[in-house]
């Protein structure tokens, strides 16, 4: 007999934001990356999915949240497929039409561990997710030339940078990394 997977723990609040509020569902994300341990091996990042029809919060997720080596936007699709009891790939099905994401770093397009990569895992949602906000791209630190905007565009998401928070998303993505002197 299979065991059942803990239930999520109750979120913290989340922050009325107003709709097309880019930088705050940004600084909510950048906020949640805050919580992932830092390692040497991997991006602080945090993630939120939106609703934009009802302006609402439908997951959050940051690297490292769920076990395994979990990244941001992976948190969130996997926390969404357990609420409404479904595969990842078929959690278009139960999401509303017009979902976007926002995510302090760009979505990754390879994963060294061999997992799925992220923008495979939104691509596999479906179309309802419409645009992906982001922070910042990936840096070259451990993927170089992450080809998942244009991935995503390709597909028919469009990609969306949010200016203004480079310096605090970097500084909190890369905490835990080696600094080399100049």
């Amino acid at each position: 007999m299979s065991e059942l997977p803990p239930p999520d723990p109750i979120p913290d609040p989340v922050p009325a934001i107003m709709a097309g509020d880019h930088e705050g569902y940004m600084r909510l994300a950048l906020s949640l990356a805050t919580k992932s341990p830092p390692k040497p091996t991997n991006y602080r990042v945090g993630a939120v999915m939106v609703d934009v029809g009802a302006n609402e919060v439908l997951a959050t997720g940051y690297t490292l949240e769920l076990p395994g080596n979990t990244h941001a936007e992976q948190c969130c699709i996997e926390k969404l497929a357990r609420k409404y009891k479904v595969a990842g790939t078929h959690l278009g099905e139960a999401l509303p039409d017009a979902v976007a994401l926002y995510t302090t770093v760009e979505p990754c397009s390879q994963r060294l561990s061999g997992n799925t990569p992220c923008v495979d895992r939104i691509l596999a949602v479906g179309k309802c997710i419409k645009t992906v906000y982001v922070g910042v791209q990936e840096p070259d630190t451990f993927i170089s030339g992450n080809s998942s905007r244009r991935k995503l565009e390709d597909a028919g998401v469009e990609v969306l940078l949010v200016g203004g928070l480079e310096k605090d998303i970097l500084e909190v993505a890369t905490a835990g990394h080696e600094t080399r002197p100049l």
